[in-house]
């Protein structure tokens, strides 16, 4: 196996050379994201089946699903304020090992509370892996190497959008739901082996000279303009994507396109282009700007909104197919912007962006499932829309 970093030895992190087994430490670093995030998006491929065991409203589903959203905001908040004191690996390695207990139970939740929360505990746990890693990546990769990093942990986290789904729908279909849960429960713990073997045993490199409080260093970046514009561009991002693919699934099932369980899961494999696609992200943004980047995402994912409406089949998977690739591009080129504009305490920054990126999820789980709920398909996709706009409006003040 191999570390997620080169060994460094304090300043020569910051370097622009490449480091060596930089193929391998990507596919580790990818993977890694796969086995984290693989929860979270996943159990939206079963959302109508979902809704029908609960017997409640879509808009209702949808939100105890992605209320991860919030245990996930709050984690990364949390880790990020006390990122300089904590070990990379043994925060990693734990909050893997214990991602396991609440999925493992969410295949006896008896009701739609008791799912909800121990959706929020999944999400607690998910990011406090997601944060340390990303603070992990940022310290001990040379600046060179960084943008492929984050490039090739977002890329991971595509891939598990994909992947998490097929198996969702396909496990569910064929064993049930709660057989479901216990797959995922053992890849959380296969994630934790796969750490205990790739992640070296450092510290924090901020820890060392802590420059301020948690709370100095998190306001110093809200008074920053980039930041916080960059802050604001991740809520937007997950407020579109969820918008799209939560309330999709209730489109997809219904007519005109009545597609069974696992016709939707193989749906999914939209997301296959923006596994290739996002790895591309932190080349492109290095060449031609971080601006001129995500404006060209979010730009591709508004070009799919149109062709969600249409009653054809094909139509719809292109539609998803590049408001895929437009949100994840933008996501990998914005959480790489933040690890470089954040002159120091990047793991309090990298919980920030995190924060904003995962409350914009829960937030647009609440809005647009009113939306649909109350005005059907086209006002959730006119939702998605706005939220998109307000990305590219902010991505103004992302200069270097």
């Amino acid at each position: 196996m191999t570390d997620l970093s080169a060994p460094t030895t304090g300043p020569a992190t910051t370097i622009g050379t490449h480091s060596p087994g930089l193929a391998l430490r990507s596919l580790v670093i990818g993977l890694t994201a796969f086995l984290t995030v693989v929860d979270l998006f996943a159990t939206q491929a079963i959302l109508p089946a979902l809704t029908r065991h609960y017997g409640v409203t879509p808009a209702a589903m949808g939100f105890a699903v992605n209320a991860s959203t919030f245990g996930m905001a709050t984690a990364s908040l949390v880790v990020g304020f006390f990122s300089p004191h904590i070990n990379r690996r043994s925060g990693i390695l734990l909050s893997l090992a214990l991602l396991a207990i609440p999925t493992s139970l969410l295949a006896s939740a008896p009701n739609l509370t008791v799912f909800t929360a121990l959706r929020v505990a999944q999400g607690l746990c998910m990011a406090s892996a997601f944060a340390l890693t990303l603070a992990y990546l940022g310290e001990q990769c040379s600046t060179l190497d960084a943008g492929g990093a984050f490039a090739a942990y977002i890329t991971g986290n595509v891939a598990s959008n994909l992947v998490g789904r097929l198996i969702s729908a396909a496990v569910s279909d064929g064993l049930g739901l709660a057989w479901n849960f216990y797959l995922f429960a053992a890849l959380n713990l296969t994630g934790a082996v796969l750490v205990h073997f790739t992640i070296r045993r450092v510290q924090p490199m901020h820890a060392m000279v802590p420059a301020a409080s948690p709370l100095s260093a998190a306001i110093a970046h809200w008074r920053e303009p980039r930041l916080r514009a960059a802050f604001g561009i991740g809520f937007c991002i997950l407020f579109a994507f969820i918008g799209t693919f939560t309330f999709v699934n209730f489109v997809l099932v219904q007519p005109p396109l009545s597609l069974g369980m696992m016709d939707v899961g193989l749906v999914y494999f939209v997301f296959l282009p923006s596994v290739v696609t996002t790895l591309l992200a932190g080349r492109v943004a290095s060449r031609l700007g971080t601006r001129p980047t995500i404006w060209g995402a979010l730009a591709i994912a508004g070009l799919g909104l149109p062709l969600m409406l249409m009653p054809h089949l094909s139509e719809v998977l292109a539609g998803m197919v590049l408001v895929g690739i437009g949100t994840f591009f933008a996501q990998a080129a914005a959480t790489g912007f933040v690890g470089q504009a954040a002159a120091d305490n990047r793991g309090i920054a990298s919980g920030t962006y995190l924060a904003c990126y995962f409350c914009g999820g829960l937030v647009g789980t609440a809005v647009l499932g009113r939306l649909f709920d109350a005005f059907g398909w086209p006002a959730c996709v006119f939702g998605v829309g706005v939220a998109l706009a307000a990305a590219a409006v902010l991505t103004f003040a992302l200069r270097r």
